[in-house]
């Protein structure tokens, strides 16, 4: 630009400036070159005695290139206004710089113009058209301009399968790949990329071959980005195997050539061989270090989440929003709100964008780590709210004693015109069941369908069965399994177990009992509750036979677990197990404590513990 300025001196004082070509080649400079300056571009314009439609273009270019929509929009109506015609290069200059809302507000009005003008059958008009239509989301009206067209440019498709994707309608972008087949239209790299995204979306391999085919007959040039696509197309329909030897045979592979890999790993659940992979990246980003923690996460593995998440901080990699989801979801199953709370502050401190999905995560930690003030105050600062936020909170006050106000937040949810899902409903038939409000949990249920059209799944009627058990109404809860539409898990028949526990029904827990042993015939938990309810009722000599069964088919009861966060560090500790580095002074502690209870005056209730276990082993915790 300075050099420009000194020429444009020199053209001052040689007395050129009338001369139309010099004016136009310094608008030229400034509106196409990354070192033009617009303000520069406008003086000159200015001055210009009579531009004709090429400057005028140049003037519009410029400002699309240096993302101004709204001073193209200005330049073109002074067009307009000089009574200068648009030519053909006009529209498409005008509407390549169009952002989503300025395409909203004035995309209809220029295509008319383009009508008006009779450019509507230009190919490079449509072209843009359909550009600016699928920008703003009304890829109908992309598709009425697309179906105008000749179609022969494969350009026009490119634009018209890329709108059908951003709109996530994948199967008409499937459509337009066999339309091009049918023509015998020659794909480019960038139509088979985004054929293949459509198609990693409907997991459709079979014509992801054919488009693979494309690459290998030679007939485009194969390059990273396609290279990649073809990589995710078969990493996420779990073909790893032709994934691997694509990524392989790959003479360049980026960071995203990795991800896939270890995406893909991850997705059919081998999460050490992910991590394999990933150790040996050598470029790592954040989307990088996210797909491994969500790794770690669909697998339970939650301690290896956080040690992954301390790596990630050492390697000086700022998580966003994805990653603190999944941070969020260990502290929630650990239980460990000092480190939810660290991970809280660091969201604010770093300004990292708090979505929907983030919030939603926030408000189900602080729920799962029992702190319900600071759920319900992250509640009431979202912005908006989807029906995971209701529902979030209707479970987590369902599950920390607060069923009523579950109940009333659900009515809320209502009448802020959201539709629960049958997730929702769970969390309100949890409610009822605790406050025991049986009429209301049966009207509750009945809602549903008749309500919301939907359809009680095998969980649902699993509530209903808890809802009647704890009541003990257990003829109820056995005819409402007996009327199951579906065929009723082991929890369902556990649930009526459980009451049969409370009630002291033998008869009926024998029956439960059974049908779960069919279902699930290792499950020690079923005959330590059956012994438990033969104690409960004096009925030695089953509770002996269930003990020799027992024995003879060696089922072990599943020892207890739980968790306990210090300073950020999660401990887990299992019944019986001293593989604790402190567990001396842990078990001394203990029975230090077991000591000051008795001296209390507390009694242990060992009347449900079997026979044959000593008194002292009866009453350890």
């Amino acid at each position: 630009m300075d050099q420009l300025r000194q020429i444009h001196s020199v053209i001052i004082q040689k007395g050129l400036t009338s001369d139309p070509k010099l004016g136009s080649r310094i608008i030229a400079f400034c509106s196409s070159s990354e070192l033009g300056d617009m303000n520069y571009a406008r003086s000159v314009f200015d001055i210009m005695p009579e531009p004709g439609v090429f400057v005028w273009n140049t003037m519009i270019k410029g400002y699309s290139r240096e993302n101004s929509p709204q001073n193209a929009v200005s330049i073109y109506r002074e067009m307009l206004n000089n009574n200068v015609q648009p030519d053909s290069y006009t529209f498409p200059f005008l509407l390549k710089g169009f952002t989503r809302e300025v395409s909203l507000k004035l995309g209809k009005s220029l295509h008319a113009h383009i009508c008006k003008f009779g450019f509507e059958l230009n190919e490079f008009v449509q072209h843009a058209l359909i550009h600016v239509y699928c920008m703003c989301g009304q890829v109908d009206m992309a598709r009425g301009v697309f179906d105008l067209s000749a179609k022969s440019d494969i350009l026009i498709w490119n634009a018209m399968i890329s709108g059908y994707n951003k709109s996530k309608r994948f199967g008409e972008s499937r459509k337009l790949f066999y339309a091009i087949e049918e023509k015998q239209l020659q794909p480019t790299s960038v139509t088979l990329v985004s054929v293949i995204s459509a198609l990693s979306q409907l997991k459709d391999l079979d014509t992801g071959n054919r488009v693979h085919q494309y690459v290998k007959d030679y007939k485009v040039h194969s390059n990273l980005v396609l290279d990649n696509a073809l990589i995710d197309l078969y990493a996420g329909s779990g073909k790893m195997d032709v994934a691997l030897g694509l990524f392989q045979s790959m003479k360049h592979k980026d960071v995203i050539s990795w991800t896939t890999i270890v995406k893909g790993f991850v997705n059919i659940g081998q999460v050490d061989a992910a991590r394999k992979y990933f150790d040996q990246m050598p470029e790592r980003d954040n989307i990088s270090w996210t797909a491994m923690i969500d790794g770690y996460v669909k697998e339970n593995r939650f301690k290896d989440v956080l040690m992954l998440f301390r790596e990630m901080q050492a390697a000086k990699i700022r998580p966003d929003e994805f990653t603190m989801v999944s941070i969020l979801t260990t502290c929630a199953h650990l239980g460990a709100l000092e480190l939810g709370e660290w991970i809280k502050a660091y969201i604010d401190k770093h300004k990292i964008k708090v979505d929907i999905h983030l919030g939603n995560a926030v408000i189900d930690m602080y729920f799962k780590c029992g702190n319900v003030e600071k759920a319900l105050m992250m509640f009431s600062q979202m912005p908006c709210r989807d029906k995971f936020t209701w529902t979030a909170i209707i479970i987590g006050l369902a599950t920390n004693g607060h069923e009523r106000e579950a109940l009333d937040m659900f009515f809320e949810m209502l009448r802020a015109s959201e539709t629960p899902d049958d997730v929702t409903y769970i969390g309100v038939l949890s409610a009822c069941t605790h406050m025991g409000l049986v009429d209301e949990g049966k009207r509750f249920f009945a809602s549903m369908t008749s309500q919301h059209r939907i359809q009680p799944n095998v969980i649902h009627y699993g509530c209903m069965v808890d809802l009647l058990g704890r009541a003990g109404r257990l003829e109820e809860a056995y005819e409402v399994i007996k009327n199951m539409p579906m065929k009723p898990s082991s929890i369902v028949w556990g649930a009526l177990l459980g009451a049969c526990r409370v009630h002291k029904d033998v008869q009926m827990a024998e029956i439960a009992a059974q049908q779960i042993l069919q279902l699930d015939p290792g499950n020690g938990a079923v005959y330590v509750l059956l012994c438990n309810i033969y104690a409960a009722c004096k009925k030695w000599e089953n509770l002996h036979e269930t003990r020799r069964i027992m024995t003879d088919r060696r089922i072990k009861k599943t020892p207890g677990c739980s968790l306990i966060e210090m300073h950020g560090i999660v401990h887990e500790f299992v019944a019986g197990d001293q593989s604790h580095p402190q567990s001396k002074s842990i078990y001394s502690k203990l029975a230090e404590l077991i000591e000051e209870l008795k001296f209390a005056g507390y009694v242990p209730d060992t009347s449900e513990v079997s026979l044959d276990t000593g008194e002292e082993e009866r009453e350890l915790p």
